[in-house]
């Protein structure tokens, strides 16, 4: 706050005011329409600026995904633009300097992650092949991910189309054309079945046709015959490497389960994982465990760290002339990157090595490690080169994680609280470092729940439990003695620490299967609406980054908004974009088009929130629309009412439609929804809603709130994003 602020003094006291700075003066009420409160809260507040750039770089990305035409992102723009500009025009610098600067940086800001979206998606973007396409293709091999159980092989191809253009193609590889010369640089030539990459079967769902627009990969499809040979793969790349001690692992470690989890932390390879392994893992919330990012990042670099630190410690003359928590900082990020390319070099892990290098680097500088600034820079290069990972799971659960922790650890009462700690006996330390990590993990757990529920409609609700045992055991028993295994395997000296490494690794299956296998481990969420992630994430950011009594102002918008996300019920009406199959939610009960036992089935499960049978395949549900009450069917057709009061009429086709016209238009007189896979005639005239094929190739599957009369579409309408 700038000027001069008038302050009583009371008789015989000293004629001295406070500074400004510690004058909470709010002003008459004609200063209040200046700003001049805005004002004051920013000068009273003393916090992290970064951060909230990196907020604002954040939100202009996710307006670039959200609007979806360039005249829209232009207007966006203009707006930003506009409003740093009225400001610097209209607000004096010496009364509003904190006003002036916050609304330019984060307009500025909110413009510039639009713009480096936009820029990223022209340069990189590569549309899907335009039709699909059977033929005898020569490619080149690129990448070869491994069979998992229960599934196929899959191959990256590179190849020419009927232009000359180079395409990418990603396939499955089945187990019956498989080939050992197929391995990267290997030059073949077989019959290929291309398609262009799918859209998400509904809205809410994973939509692989803007991951692989980003990814340069043109089509996806399968392998029809066997290979012929022109030149076979290239030898000693890094992914031999990585699958030599993937296969090293799993032999040294007998139980297949064990052996498959510690390759996994090895390698990053899951494919060795039993199902109902992964399965446990996942319903307890460990999943996290088999995907390499800033937990076994940060053991690695945190390992190498110390140990280097120790054994320098021993040569005097190196200590006494070197700082030593820079080399050791060094070898650790050493560590750290070697780690990141063995296992493959995903971008979740590339964001966990950036972020640990910078932790790195704070601590040889002798700066604080744990900081809300360091995770803001580490976001702003991530959005700056992979923007489009803040749609992604990924981006968006590992930095909500790393912001919960970093908020929690540094609130002034876990300060406090870390402080008392040291004065206790040791047996009451470990108590108070047992709490503090079972708040953390469950801190963790509430911040990362809307998120989880939204992608994948499916959480752990005992992960926090879990963690507690879990993080401490993979941290600082089972990857250390891994290491330590691999180090010794070429002196021979490895093989009694491998059993005691598969004791250790069998000691985290035991702990998922006794969480998954608990009452009510999980939590079954279908489609989470935008609006509702939005406001728990916005309240959580506040409480996060803001200072002051007034963080608080977040909590009654996250507690609201997680209360709402564990009351959702799944929308009335759901349809697949190919048409082919719907999923209608009336009485408690689901009825499909077809039987629930295809790929299209299993995503609006998930969106319908139903679980599996025991086995982990088909739905328990399998009624039909025949089964529903009051149902009329024809080969053609079934007609049913719909709707809380069921007075909304539903004309469904069972498959491709060719009625007498005039039937035909009768029946969609008389209805409010109709339905069909294929484009039906204009004269078919509905009283609400027509999703025939025109329709859903043109706006993609549809969720339908029959009561609100509320549509939801994949595609916006004009949505001009390049996939």
């Amino acid at each position: 706050m700038t000027g001069d602020v008038a302050v009583p003094v009371a008789d015989g006291a000293p004629d001295r005011a406070p500074p400004p700075s510690q004058v909470r003066q709010w002003g008459r009420l004609r200063d209040l329409s200046s700003l001049r409160w805005v004002e004051t809260a920013l000068v009273m507040r003393q916090f992290e600026k970064m951060p909230w750039l990196a907020v604002a770089m954040l939100v202009g990305i996710l307006v670039w995904f959200g609007l979806p035409s360039p005249g829209e992102w232009l207007v966006f723009l203009g707006l930003c633009g506009l409003s740093a500009a009225l400001v610097l025009l209209f607000l004096d610098d010496e009364t509003y300097p904190f006003v002036r600067g916050a609304v330019v940086s984060l307009v500025l800001m909110m413009a510039a992650g639009l713009m480096i979206a936009w820029g990223r998606s022209t340069l990189v973007g590569t549309p899907g092949i335009g039709r699909p396409v059977v033929a005898e293709m020569t490619v080149r091999v690129i990448e070869r991910e491994e069979a998992s159980r229960g599934r196929s092989a899959r191959l990256l191809l590179a190849t020419r189309d009927a232009t000359g253009e180079t395409i990418r193609a990603r396939v499955t590889l089945s187990e019956e054309f498989d080939l050992p010369e197929l391995g990267p640089g290997a030059l073949v030539r077989a019959r290929l079945r291309l398609m262009p990459p799918s859209r998400a079967v509904a809205p809410g769902l994973y939509d692989y046709a803007q991951a692989a627009w980003f990814d340069g990969i043109s089509a996806t499809g399968s392998v029809m015959s066997e290979f012929e040979v022109f030149e076979g793969a290239r030898s000693r790349e890094t992914s031999d490497v990585q699958a030599d001690l993937h296969k090293l692992v799993l032999d040294r470690i007998d139980d297949a389960g064990a052996a498959g989890i510690a390759a996994t932390l090895v390698t990053g390879e899951r494919w060795a994982i039993p199902d109902a392994d992964a399965e446990a893992m996942r319903n307890s919330g460990m999943a996290h465990l088999l995907s390499i990012s800033g937990l076994h990042v940060g053991a690695v670099i945190a390992i190498v760290w110390f140990v280097s630190l120790r054994l320098l410690a021993l040569w005097p003359a190196l200590a006494l002339r070197v700082p030593l928590p820079f080399v050791a900082a060094v070898a650790g990020a050493f560590a750290g990157i070697g780690y990141t390319l063995l296992t493959g070099a995903a971008l979740p892990t590339i964001r966990a090595c950036i972020a640990a290098i910078l932790v790195l680097a704070a601590m040889a500088l002798g700066r604080q490690a744990l900081s809300m600034r360091l995770v803001a820079i580490a976001a702003i290069v991530v959005m700056l080169f992979w923007p489009e990972a803040v749609v992604g799971a990924s981006f968006q659960l590992s930095f909500a994680a790393v912001i919960a922790i970093v908020a929690l650890h540094n609130s002034a009462q876990v300060v406090r609280f870390r402080a008392a700690t040291r004065q206790f006996s040791l047996p009451v330390r470990a108590l108070r470092h047992g709490w503090m990590l079972f708040l953390t993990g469950l801190v963790i757990e509430v911040s990362l729940l809307p998120l989880v529920l939204m992608h994948f409609h499916k959480a752990g609700l005992y992960s926090a439990a879990a963690n507690l045992f879990v993080i401490p055991l993979t941290t600082m028993v089972v990857m250390p003695l891994i290491g330590i295994c691999l180090v010794l395997e070429p002196l021979g000296l490895s093989d009694p620490l491998w059993s005691l490494c598969g004791t250790a690794t069998g000691w985290l299956l035991d702990i998922a299967h006794t969480t998954s296998s608990a009452p009510r481990a999980v939590k079954i969420s279908p489609l989470v609406p935008l609006w509702l992630v939005f406001t728990i994430a916005a309240s959580g950011t506040w409480l996060a980054l803001w200072t002051g009594r007034s963080r608080l102002l977040g909590v009654p918008g996250m507690v609201l908004g997680i209360l709402a996300l564990l009351s959702l019920s799944p929308p009335d009406l759901i349809v697949s974009g190919s048409g082919r199959q719907l999923a209608l939610n009336s009485g408690g009960n689901t009825y499909w088009l077809r039987g629930p036992e295809n790929f299209e089935s299993e995503r609006i499960g998930e969106l319908v929130g139903l679980a599996t049978d025991d086995s982990g395949g088909s739905f328990a549900s399998s009624l039909t629309l025949i089964d529903f009450p009051g149902a009329r069917c024809n080969d053609a057709f079934c007609s049913i009412e719909a709707g809380g009061g069921q007075d909304v009429q539903i004309l469904i086709g069972r498959g491709r439609v060719h009625a007498d016209p005039d039937e035909l238009r009768q029946a969609c007189v008389q209805s409010d929804i109709v339905i069909a896979e294929n484009a039906l005639p204009h004269l078919c005239e509905p009283k609400w809603l027509m999703l025939d094929g025109r329709m859903l190739s043109r706006r993609g599957g549809a969720a339908i709130d029959i009561d609100a009369r509320v549509v939801s579409y994949v595609r916006p309408a004009g949505d001009a994003h390049g996939w």
